[in-house]
């Protein structure tokens, strides 16, 4: 298998698998709708609940494919291919149904089958465990993702900036060692107060407890990620990432799962039918990793990259606010997607006005 390396495919040919999947989901969907419903207006209720599901998820993601492509176009070829595949079958199958049963499983204290059961049963029931989750697994993610957010801007190589006022003045800090894991702790403490003020100590404590096992889950993927790469780095005589790489990129895409699958739950309280939902929005994020690496995108246009992790600083945010008031999922996917839009047109402005150079 040879790397992904920038080619002259056409565009469409990148989403082959997304569109075959995406006409089995909805296919799928429809059939679900028959099945639970008993009538066509109740299929084609459930049928655009999954295409509403797979445009929410898309539009989430889209700071998530291009990290994805970031730390994929230094992967071996070996880990790419790896990552394209096991990584999608953990990304559909793992964090959009075993995720969910799994946090049924723990919170309402039953075993996987009777989760599953209770999927099917008592969706309404099932539903109700999963926002009750919501604030550990908020925590969680907005702390990891926040940490993945400050090392891009509180890095000392980085000599390309976007908004340069603020990302020069944050650069000229970065040489000061753990600076934010410092900011994310005390982001964790001023909200663990207010949350207490509002909630209660239970509540902040939770929150608190969650949030120091985001920090340190980034913590151990970095230290390990590091130990695994260098022993591979050492036996095949190459610095480019394998397993460490891969392992990073599945918590990274676990923490960006997070908030769509509880927020899916507002739309439809059926687990199979947000599995499907999201499962078609994921395999276009697979393909437009695919495409920004094969075709150089984050080389060509200077400040994608930038747009992706300002919306992910701004996600991981919305993330911690969402323990204390809910914001709806599509005002988190508009600001993301408009925050790379922007980005984009910045870096196009830029390649005219530096085309003679």
């Amino acid at each position: 298998m040879s790397s992904l390396q920038p080619t002259q495919r056409a565009t469409l040919s990148y989403f082959t698998w997304a569109f075959i999947v995406t006409g089995l989901g909805l296919a799928l969907g429809l059939w679900l709708g028959f099945a639970t419903e008993h009538s066509f207006g109740g299929a084609m209720k459930v049928f655009f609940i999954v295409c509403v599901l797979a445009v929410l998820e898309i539009s989430l993601s889209f700071d998530n494919a291009i990290v994805n492509a970031n730390k994929l176009k230094d992967m071996t070829p070996v880990w790419q291919q790896r990552f394209l595949t096991w990584g999608i079958l953990i990304a559909v199958f793992g964090m959009r149904i075993v995720f969910p049963l799994l946090i049924v499983v723990i919170a309402a204290n039953v075993g996987p089958w009777s989760a599953l059961v209770m999927a099917a049963t008592q969706p309404e029931e099932y539903s109700r465990i999963m926002h009750e989750a919501h604030l550990p697994i908020a925590a969680f993610g907005g702390t990891f993702l926040m940490m993945v957010a400050l090392s891009f801007f509180f890095d000392h190589e980085k000599d390309v900036h976007w908004v340069r006022w603020l990302e020069e003045k944050i650069t000229a800090y970065s040489s000061v060692k753990g600076i934010e894991i410092a900011f994310v702790l005390v982001v964790m403490l001023v909200f663990s107060e207010v949350i207490e003020s509002q909630k209660g100590a239970v509540y902040a404590t939770t929150f608190f407890h969650a949030a120091i096992w985001g920090l340190l889950t980034f913590l151990l993927v970095e230290v390990l990620g590091g130990v695994l790469d260098q022993s591979q780095q050492v036996l095949a005589g190459a610095a480019k990432g394998g397993l460490g790489a891969f392992l990073y990129l599945e918590v990274l895409d676990a923490s960006f799962s997070f908030d769509g699958v509880i927020g899916a739950f507002a739309l439809s309280s059926n687990l199979f039918v947000i599995a499907i939902g999201l499962g078609i929005g994921a395999m276009y994020v697979r393909s437009m990793t695919i495409m920004l690496v094969e075709r150089g995108t984050l080389a060509q246009y200077r400040y994608l990259e930038h747009g992706a992790f300002y919306a992910i600083l701004i996600l991981s945010v919305i993330m911690y606010v969402q323990t204390l008031t809910h914001i709806p999922e599509v005002i988190t996917g508009l600001g993301g997607a408009a925050l790379i839009g922007v980005s984009l047109w910045s870096s196009i402005r830029w390649n005219k006005a530096h085309a003679a150079d």
